[in-house]
């Protein structure tokens, strides 16, 4: 039996067959040439899909249109004998974030050389221009910078792990913690005491660093927190939980690093 299927409907089944294809949105957009942000869209039910559109569809991901739209549908019932092909494909689709130490001390470092001057850059502002470096990465390019995860605290995202990292790097003389005020409320601030290693660091994600700087650096602890609390990944993120990088492809305006205007973009 068929009916009538929502927007939201349609994305959401469009997302569960491509992943189980092992497709990533990059991958199925090209396929389908449109952008990456317009198949964004179609997945969280955001735009509209007409039939030519869905007629292509079904015929990259290999799905019935008669057994897409019933109401019964369900994925393992449509992709049933056609997955053995591509598990490994599945698997590698699955990016799990692993801490790089060692380049996570550097971006660090290399935030802190270029901000640590600044009065505004406590930890609160240090904690979300970290959080903006390796999310906006990980948007733009399907990596992760750091591999640090992130977990969704009343007061923003927090690098887990991070009292640990900072007070190895203090022990090694890398960086000095100071107790200070900042308009009368305490504050505690981070000095570099040596320089990044930018061999650590590709060109890309130097210049996503570099953006993320010049965007926030100078916005006080307020600003900064009240906008991390609009991203994406924080709100549909649950209290206390670590906050999932797959999120970020689902960002609108502002804070997608993507042109999501470019609707008719061709690759």
């Amino acid at each position: 039996m068929s009916l009538v299927l929502s927007q939201k409907q349609i994305g959401e089944r469009v997302a569960a067959i491509r992943k189980r294809k092992g497709l990533s949105q990059e991958e199925l957009a090209k396929y389908l040439k449109m952008s990456r942000p317009s198949l964004a869209q179609i997945e969280l039910g955001n735009r509209g899909i007409d039939i030519l559109e869905i007629h292509l569809l079904s015929t990259v991901l290999g799905f019935s249109l008669d057994e897409f739209m019933a109401r019964d549908f369900t994925i393992s019932q449509d992709l049933e004998g056609k997955e053995e092909a591509k598990p490994k494909k599945q698997e590698e689709r699955i990016s799990v974030p692993t801490l790089q130490v060692k380049k996570f001390k550097n971006v660090l470092l290399y935030i802190l050389e270029r901000c640590a001057g600044k009065p505004n850059v406590g930890e609160t502002v240090l904690y979300k221009l970290l959080y903006f470096s390796d999310f906006n990465y990980y948007e733009q390019y399907e990596a992760h910078l750091t591999g640090a995860k992130y977990r969704k605290l009343p007061y923003g995202p927090v690098p887990q792990k991070l009292d640990t990292l900072i007070k190895q790097m203090i022990d090694k003389g890398q960086l000095q913690r100071v107790k200070t005020e900042y308009h009368g409320f305490p504050q505690i601030r981070y000095l570099p005491l040596e320089k990044a290693d930018l061999t650590e660091l590709k060109a890309s994600e130097k210049e996503t660093i570099d953006r993320v700087i010049e965007q926030m650096s100078d916005w006080s602890a307020a600003a900064i927190s009240d906008y991390s609390h609009k991203d994406m990944p924080w709100l549909v993120s649950k209290e206390g939980e670590e906050i999932n990088y797959e999120y970020a492809f689902y960002r609108e305006a502002p804070f997608s690093v993507q042109n999501y205007g470019e609707e008719d973009r061709f690759y």
